[in-house]
């Protein structure tokens, strides 16, 4: 059975490069591309992100705590057991001598291995405190995005409120822009909805 440090890992690592990625071309890409769109949607998405994040730091940390006090624990039980073979070879007792020697090379071991697990655990922290960093920063973008398109959209609507007055004799070329205006939304909405797959894969 997978160990939880193992789950761990597998976990931040493929989350770390996964919406890396979609940070670094996807997203960029489609409010490139899509800049009259609502993205009020992609900025719960990221917010959901950075949450998810700060909650698996909060996880990294404690294990980070749990591994620091087993290496104590490791660490005191070596020195017991050093002391303990140093008087069993001043009282000439090599048949405790000799097995307490095997226990402290064991525990050196286990030590060492605690030890590999526990820098382990501080580089995915370290992962996961940059991809927050990015996830913030990004969301911000997204929130800069919308009250931008926001203030786009209200100039807009001004402009056309304008204009109503002298351009009703365009009735069928104001059909033809809603029409226009209908395909941009219905194929905006459906690129938001495959990107929000793409989230949750």
């Amino acid at each position: 059975m997978p160990t939880l440090h193992l789950l761990i890992g597998v976990l931040t690592v493929g989350l770390f490069d996964d919406f890396s990625r979609f940070l670094e071309s996807r997203l960029e890409e489609f409010l490139r591309n899509n800049p009259h769109l609502e993205i009020e949607a992609l900025s719960e998405q990221l917010r959901q992100q950075e949450e998810d994040t700060l909650k698996l730091i909060a996880e990294l940390q404690l294990q980070e705590k749990r591994s620091q006090d087993e290496i104590l624990t490791t660490a005191q039980e070596i020195q017991k057991w050093h002391i303990r073979i140093e008087k069993a070879k001043a009282a000439n007792r090599l048949d405790l001598a000799e097995p307490a020697q095997q226990r402290e090379a064991a525990l050196l071991r286990e030590g060492n291995q605690r030890w590999g697990q526990m820098q382990g655990i501080k580089e995915r922290i370290s992962q996961a405190k940059e991809l927050l960093k990015k996830v913030q920063q990004r969301r911000q973008e997204v929130q800069a995005k919308a009250a931008q398109v926001q203030a786009n959209r209200a100039t807009q609507s001004s402009q056309r409120f304008d204009t109503a007055g002298w351009n009703q004799s365009r009735s069928f070329s104001s059909g033809a822009d809603d029409l226009d205006a209908a395909f941009r939304r219905w194929e905006t909405d459906d690129e938001l909805e495959k990107l929000k797959r793409n989230l949750g894969k």
